[in-house]
C-alpha cells in the first residue's frame, strides 16, 4: 500500500485538501528521509540537525506560526494531521523531537512572545536552526505544574533562576529552553516563563537520560545555578506563566495522541500483512478468526480515536473550550494505542520480540504516551471534573 493510498483511506470530515496535502507531504518525507536512517539515529541518541533544517526548508516547522511572521498561520487541525503523519515514520523519538519544537515549546513563543522576541527568534525556529525545548517538568512536579520548585528572583534589570528540570526533550542538543520558574512565592500559581539559550552561564545539562523508548530523541536533566536572565527574556507576563502554560496543554496532548495514531496504523497494516503471509496450521495466521477479528476490532478502535482527536481539534479551532474532549481522547487514545501495539507484537510471535522488527520498537515507543503530556489518571480527572451534573 502506497503512502497516498493509505492517506486517502483515512480521510475524515475535517480533512480539507490543504490538510490532506500536509499529511501526504509529511508521510512521504518520513518514509524517504527518516525510515532509512532511523536505526542509526537510535544508536546515536539524536536526530541530525540537517534533517530538521530540511523540514524547515519545506515549511514543515511553520504550520502554527502566524503568516505575518513567515508561517502558515494554521490551527489545531493542521497539527493533528501533521502529528498523525509523523507517526508513519515508526521512529517516535524522531516524531517527538519535531513535535516538541513545533507544538509543545514553539506555541509558547508564538502565543506570549513580544514583537522583539518574535523577530529575534522565530526565523531560526521556522528554519530548523534554533531548536526549542520546554522546561516545566521537575523531579517532584510533572502534570502538577503548580508544584514546581525552580525559582526566579528579581535582580536589577533581570532575574536569577535556580532549580532543576528533568525529562526535558531536545535539551541536550537544542538551542533554547523555555523555562518555567516560581516568581511569586505567596501565590501557588505565581509562575513566569523565561527564554534561556543553551549557552547561558550557569545553565547546564546534568546528564543525558537513558530511556526505554524514544531512543533517538535527546532527553536531559537540566540544572540552573544562579542563572541570570535579562528582563527582555521574560516570556509573557511575569507571574502569569501558569495560565500561559495551560493555554497550550490541549495542543500538546493532541499531538501525542496524533503520533500514536499514526504509529498504530502502521502497526496494524504491518501486522495484517505479516499474518496474511505467515503460514500456520495448513493456512495463514490471518485465517484464524481469533486474529482476524481482533485486528478488525483494533482498527475500529483506532478509527474512533482518530475521529475523536480531529473533532476535539476542530472544537479548539472554533474557539470552543475542548479540555474535556481532548483530555478524554488523550486518556482513551493512548491506552488504545498501547493495547494495539501489544496485540501486534503478540501476532508477530517471536519476531515481534526481536529488535530487528519495527513492531518491537513501536511497542516500546508507545509506552510513554499514557504518561507524557498528562498521565491517563490526570486526564480522566479533567473529564470527571467536567462531567458533574
Amino acid at each position: 500500500m502506497t503512502a497516498t493510498q493509505r492517506s486517502l483511506r483515512h480521510r475524515n470530515a475535517y480533512m480539507t485538501d490543504e490538510l490532506q496535502a500536509i499529511y501526504d507531504q509529511t508521510v512521504e518525507f518520513v518514509i524517504n528521509e527518516v525510515r532509512p536512517h532511523g536505526e542509526v539515529w537510535e544508536e546515536e541518541g539524536k536526530v541530525p540537525r540537517e534533517v530538521l533544517r530540511k523540514m524547515g526548508g519545506l515549511g514543515m516547522l511553520a504550520l502554527r506560526v502566524p503568516a505575518e511572521h513567515g508561517g502558515l498561520g494554521m490551527g489545531m487541525l493542521a497539527s493533528a494531521a501533521f502529528s498523525e503523519a509523523l507517526g508513519a515514520s515508526t521512529f517516535a523519538g524522531f516524531d517527538v523531537t519535531v513535535l516538541v519544537h513545533t507544538d509543545m515549546a514553539g506555541p509558547h513563543l508564538v502565543n506570549s512572545g513580544s514583537p522583539e522576541q518574535l523577530e529575534q527568534w522565530l526565523p531560526g525556529v521556522i528554519a530548523g536552526e534554533t531548536i526549542l525545548s520546554i522546561g516545566v517538568s521537575e523531579p517532584d512536579a510533572g502534570s502538577d505544574v503548580a508544584g514546581i520548585r525552580t525559582s526566579a528572583v528579581k535582580d536589577g534589570d533581570g532575574w536569577r533562576i535556580n532549580g532543576t528540570k528533568t525529562y526535558i526533550t531536545n535539551a541536550v542538543y537544542g538551542d533554547m529552553t523555555i523555562v518555567a520558574a516560581k516568581t511569586d512565592p505567596d501565590n501557588t500559581y505565581g509562575i513566569t516563563m523565561f527564554l534561556v539559550p543553551a549557552d547561558t552561564e550557569g545553565f547546564s545539562v546534568a546528564k543525558k537520560l537513558d530511556k526505554h523508548g524514544w531512543r533517538c530523541s535527546d532527553t536531559a536533566e537540566l540544572v540552573l545555578e544562579n542563572v541570570f536572565i535579562r528582563d527582555d527574556q521574560v516570556l509573557g507576563t511575569p507571574h502569569r506563566g501558569f495560565y500561559e502554560t495551560m493555554r497550550n496543554f490541549q495542543n500538546e496532548r493532541m499531538v501525542l495522541v496524533g503520533m500514536g495514531v499514526g504509529a498504530a496504523q502502521v502497526a496494524i497494516d504491518t501486522t495484517n500483512e505479516y499474518t496474511q503471509q505467515r503460514k500456520a496450521f495448513g493456512g495463514h495466521l490471518y485465517d484464524l478468526g481469533a486474529i482476524r477479528q481482533r485486528m478488525a476490532m483494533n482498527q475500529a478502535k483506532l478509527d474512533a480515536v482518530r475521529a475523536s482527536m480531529y473533532h476535539a481539534a476542530w472544537l479548539g479551532d472554533q474557539g470552543v473550550d475542548n479540555v474535556k474532549e481532548m483530555s478524554g481522547v488523550k486518556a482513551f487514545g493512548c491506552e488504545v494505542v498501547n493495547q494495539i501495539m501489544y496485540d501486534c507484537v503478540q501476532f508477530h510471535g517471536g519476531l515481534g520480540y526481536m529488535r530487528e522488527s519495527a513492531i518491537e520498537r513501536l511497542y516500546r515507543d508507545a509506552r510513554i504516551l499514557p504518561i507524557g503530556g498528562g498521565a491517563t489518571e490526570v486526564m480522566l480527572e479533567e473529564v470527571a471534573k467536567r462531567s458533574y451534573v
